[in-house]
């Protein structure tokens, strides 16, 4: 099984996660400083928030959740034989408070897509140790607002 994930750039974090739980009836399941996501089972949905006050698009990117690994290997492998431009193949890197596997490809207009599996959740943003327990606000702020799902 798959779905499709949506990842939008909010001004405040609070006031989007009221919304968007509002509007798909759901709590928000993982919650972390300048980050929120949301599993909608119907329509089946994963929405990722990232609070940047400087975002100059509302649409950060799109992905697809896989919950098998088999489906980002196919994904990748169909990329190839297509003549897809893959981005990134990333194995086991932390990225949005989670441990994933994953590959990146941009359509021709630049917009980013993500096939990924999550392995497992993390107390770290990304790579760099972003660690929401012990972080300068202003340096955090400041990582999320450039962050395109770390990278």
């Amino acid at each position: 099984m798959q779905r499709i994930q949506l990842a939008l750039n909010v001004e405040n974090i609070d006031e989007a996660v009221e919304y968007y739980s509002k509007l798909f009836g759901v709590t928000a399941n993982k919650r972390k400083l300048g980050y929120a996501n949301f599993i909608v089972n119907n329509p089946p949905l994963k929405l990722a928030l990232l609070e940047g006050k400087q975002a100059r698009e509302r649409l950060n990117h799109l992905g697809v959740e896989a919950f098998e690994q088999a489906d980002v290997d196919q994904a990748i492998e169909r990329f190839d034989r297509e003549n897809i431009r893959l981005g990134e193949v990333e194995s086991g890197k932390t990225c949005c408070f989670a441990k994933q596997n994953k590959v990146w490809s941009a359509d021709p207009q630049g917009m980013r897509w993500e096939w990924y599996r999550v392995l497992e959740n993390s107390e770290a943003f990304g790579e760099d140790g972003f660690d929401t327990h012990a972080i300068n606000h202003d340096k955090a702020q400041a990582d999320i607002d450039t962050v395109v799902c770390c990278n």
